[in-house]
C-alpha cells in the first residue's frame, strides 16, 4: 500500500489548497479524484460559494460507522509571523507545519487513508463505512446541517469526528451561540452633543445588564449534563487542588456568555450614531438555546427606549451522550496501544459538527471525537501535528472501524 512518504505528500497537497472561509469544494475534488483511483465512489454536494460536502460509501448493511472531519480551515493571519509557509507543509524535528494540519487536515487524511486500506485489504467482514467531509464547520457549519437536514446519519450506529483531541476522548459538546446587537442613535459635533443620539451609551447599559441577567437566570440552576471533573487539567485545572477543580468544573458545565467584542464610532470628535456589541453563549441542556433566547429578548424589552436590533448569526445545540458503551472501551484501548498514550475520557467545552450530526440521537448513541493533534494548537500561528501521530491514527481508525464492525 501506501509508503509514509506517500501518506505525507498526501496531507501536504490537502494543506497547499487554502481553503479558508468558502474553498472547500477545491480540497472535496481533490479527494473524489483520489477516492476514485482506488474504485471509491464519492458525491461532491455542491452548497454553493465554493462550499461544498463530500460523501462516500463503502460496505453494505449494519452497523453504518460514520466517519467525518471539516475540510475548511482558519485564516492564517500574517504570515511573516510563522516560521513556515503556512500553505507549504514542512516537516521540522518530527512535526508537519501549516495551517489544518491539526485542525483538521490530518484527521481528514488519516480516515481516508483508512478507508482505502480496509477496502484494498478486504478488511471490512460486515458492515459499511460512511465518509461524511463537511463544509464550514469554523463558521456556521453548513455542511454537518445539510447531512442533518438529508438524514445522512439516520442509519448510522456509531461516529467519530476526527477533530485534534490530544490524550482525550470526547464524548460530547456545548452549544454554541451568537448574537450581536446592532444600536441606532444620531450623528452630531461631540461640541454639541444634545443634538445627537449616542449609540454606544444605552448599549454599554445593555452589556451590562445582559451579563446581570444571565448570571441570575442560571443561579440556582443544577447543571449535571456536563461533568469536566475526569479532565479538568486540560482546561486550568490543578492537579490535587480539589477546591479550584470543582470550582472551574462548576463554571464549565454551566451556561455562560462573553462580550467578545465591541464597536462605535468613526472618529473622535463625533457622537457616534451607530454601536455594535457581539456576544458568544456556551449552552448546555439545563439552561439550553431556547432559554438564552428568551433571555435576550426579555432584556432588549427592558431598553425599549433604545433603538436596537437583534441579530442570532448562530444557534448550535449540545451534543451529548453518556460515552458509557463498548465503542469508547474500544477507542481508549486502541488508543493507548496504537497511539501510546494515556486517554481521559470527557466532554470538551468546544463545538463540533456533532451539534448537528447528533441531532436525531439520544444519549446513549455511539459516539466519539478523537483525532491527531492538540487541541490547544488548532487556530493557532506555526500550527503543527506529530508526523508519528498522524500516521498512527490511520491505524487507529483501521482497527477500531474493522474490529467494531466485524465483532
Amino acid at each position: 500500500m501506501y509508503s509514509t512518504e506517500e501518506k505525507i505528500q498526501f496531507l501536504a497537497d490537502l494543506i497547499a489548497i487554502d481553503s479558508v472561509n468558502g474553498k472547500e469544494k477545491q480540497v472535496a475534488e481533490h479527494i473524489q479524484a483520489f477516492l476514485k483511483s482506488h474504485d471509491i465512489d464519492s458525491e461532491v454536494i455542491d452548497l454553493g460559494d465554493g462550499r461544498a460536502d463530500l460523501v462516500a460509501n463503502y460496505g453494505s448493511g449494519k452497523p453504518v460507522i460514520g466517519i467525518s472531519g471539516h475540510m475548511d480551515v482558519v485564516a492564517a493571519g500574517d504570515p511573516s509571523a510563522w516560521d513556515f509557509d503556512p500553505f507549504k507543509m514542512t516537516e521540522h524535528e518530527g512535526n508537519l507545519y501549516g495551517r489544518g494540519t491539526a485542525d483538521m487536515k490530518a484527521g481528514v487524511a488519516a480516515f481516508i487513508f483508512a478507508l482505502i486500506e480496509i477496502k484494498e485489504n478486504n478488511l471490512l467482514e460486515k458492515g459499511s463505512i460512511r465518509l461524511m467531509l463537511t463544509a464550514a464547520e469554523e463558521s456556521v457549519q453548513t455542511g454537518s446541517a445539510h447531512f442533518h437536514e438529508n438524514k445522512y446519519m439516520d442509519d448510522v450506529d456509531a461516529l467519530i469526528i476526527g477533530e485534534p483531541t490530544g490524550n482525550v476522548i470526547n464524548t460530547a459538546n456545548k452549544g454554541s451561540m451568537n448574537f450581536t446587537i446592532h444600536s441606532k442613535g444620531r450623528a452630531a459635533h461631540s461640541s454639541i452633543p444634545r443634538v445627537g443620539v449616542n449609540a454606544i451609551t444605552p448599549l454599554l447599559k445593555f452589556v451590562l445588564r445582559i451579563e446581570e441577567a444571565m448570571e441570575g437566570a442560571i443561579k440556582n440552576v443544577e447543571f449535571s449534563s456536563f461533568d469536566f471533573s475526569d479532565v479538568i487539567v486540560n482546561f486550568g485545572g490543578v492537579e490535587g487542588d480539589e477546591e479550584g477543580n470543582k470550582a472551574l468544573n462548576d463554571f464549565l458545565r454551566s451556561t455562560f456568555l462573553t462580550n467578545s467584542m465591541f464597536t462605535g464610532g468613526i472618529q473622535i470628535n463625533s457622537v457616534p450614531d451607530t454601536a455594535s456589541a457581539s456576544f458568544n453563549v456556551r449552552t448546555v441542556n439545563e439552561f439550553d438555546n431556547e432559554k438564552v433566547k428568551a433571555l435576550f429578548n426579555d432584556v432588549l424589552a427592558e431598553f425599549n427606549e433604545a433603538d436596537f436590533d437583534l441579530e442570532m448569526s448562530l444557534d448550535l445545540a449540545p451534543a451529548i451522550t453518556t460515552g458509557e458503551n463498548d465503542f469508547v472501551e474500544l477507542a481508549h484501548k486502541l488508543g493507548e496501544d496504537i497511539v501510546k498514550k494515556q486517554f481521559m475520557v470527557g466532554p470538551t467545552t468546544g463545538v463540533t459538527d456533532a451539534s448537528n450530526l447528533l441531532l436525531s440521537k439520544d444519549e446513549d448513541f455511539k459516539f466519539i471525537i478523537m483525532g491527531p493533534g492538540q487541541t490547544s494548537l488548532a487556530h493557532q500561528v506555526n500550527e503543527h501535528v506529530s508526523k508519528d501521530e498522524y500516521l498512527n491514527y490511520i491505524d487507529l481508525y483501521i482497527q477500531l472501524i474493522t474490529q467494531y464492525a466485524n465483532k
